[in-house]
């Protein structure tokens, strides 16, 4: 049986897989076990809790929301696994803002997951050397203070705690192409976009009309 209260589960996807990728998989499901198609009440109790996860992971600020729940119940789990019952869950963090300070959070541990056989990531993984663990390398904020000169959203998770996205590119251009490709980083996409194209890591979008152009050539 699924587990209903896991919407990636339900849909069959992985938790990074690109909104396409969950579109699709939500169209297979539903003309699977669609009560037209499939009648009985098992079919009609699937369909049910496909639609319920469709609503959690279709709507962008929805998916957003539950990734953080996940990530925070994940990282109360790990606390539980290496302290006991009495570990403390952690506080849920308030949306990140372009200029706010939060205060730092506990980061999020990596967990792997049971899937379907028929999953797909849907994500690239070309980019940096970083992966899921090194959000936590040297714990929360165990990249020290800021170094001064702020400029866009500040992290209140991982190593980099406290940082804003330009103090993270001076320094560390890799863990911001991590950022790029993991769920936690998607309320800031458009600002690593940006860092990651004047850094010279992405095409400008200039060069990109121009690559597209050359696909219409005549040889």
């Amino acid at each position: 049986m699924v587990e209903p209260g896991n919407p990636y589960k339900v849909l069959q996807v992985d938790p990074e897989a690109e909104d396409e990728v969950i579109q699709a998989a939500y169209r297979r499901l539903a003309r699977k076990y669609h009560p037209d198609l499939a009648p009985g009440p098992e079919a009609e109790a699937r369909m049910t809790a496909i639609n319920a996860a469709w609503a959690r992971l279709g709507d962008p600020v929805a998916r957003a929301a539950f990734d953080r729940d996940r990530a925070l119940r994940q990282a109360h789990a790990a606390e539980v696994a290496r302290h006991g019952p009495a570990a403390k869950s952690p506080r849920r963090p308030s949306p990140p803002g372009p200029t706010s300070h939060a205060q730092a959070r506990p980061s999020a541990q990596h967990t792997p997951e049971e899937v379907s056989r028929d999953w797909t990531s849907g994500r690239s993984d070309q980019g940096g050397g970083y992966d899921d663990s090194m959000r936590s390398v040297e714990g929360l904020g165990g990249a020290g203070p800021p170094p001064g000169n702020p400029s866009g959203s500040v992290l209140n998770f991982g190593r980099y705690a406290g940082w804003s996205l330009a103090e993270i590119a001076r320094r560390d251009l890799e863990y911001i192409e991590w950022l790029d490709r993991t769920p936690i980083g998607r309320p800031y996409r458009e600002e690593v976009d940006a860092i990651l194209r004047q850094t010279g890591r992405r095409k400008s979008v200039e060069a990109e009309a121009a690559d597209r152009r050359g696909l219409f050539r005549r040889r």
